[in-house]
């Protein structure tokens, strides 16, 4: 059976539901750049708390997307690389960043103008 997305039980669902992760996202758009530490990431994502940022980066490793390579230093040195798969998605996904950077102002232009209509916003 070909895979599906728009098949209720499609696991591209699972695949697709990782890269809309805002994250992970700005995760692998980091690692293209070269491998990165923990703390590197960390300090690289604003906002971005140590918590969501294990979570994420164990997400992507499970999905093969990145390696994780433990160093024995005394405290233990991790880092994190995108695989080969990994680097495919990369460059995909980080296409969505630069059109973000690149129309933010529009967007928020048509948000202001939405708005100024008042217009209430459906629930999802």
């Amino acid at each position: 059976m070909q895979p599906n997305a728009y098949t209720g039980a499609c696991p591209t669902r699972v695949v697709l539901d990782r890269i809309a992760d805002k994250w992970a996202v700005l995760i692998l758009g980091l690692l293209a750049e070269g491998p990165m530490r923990f703390n590197s990431l960390r300090r690289s994502i604003e906002r971005l708390s140590q918590k969501v940022l294990a979570q994420t980066l164990r997400r992507l490793e499970r999905d093969g997307l990145l390696t994780r390579t433990a160093f024995p230093t005394v405290p233990v040195t991790v880092e994190y690389a995108l695989t080969p798969l990994g680097r495919t998605l990369a460059e995909t996904v980080d296409a969505l960043r630069l059109w973000a950077e690149a129309h933010i102002t529009e967007v928020q232009a048509a948000q202001r103008a939405y708005d100024g209509r008042g217009l209430v916003m459906p629930d999802a």
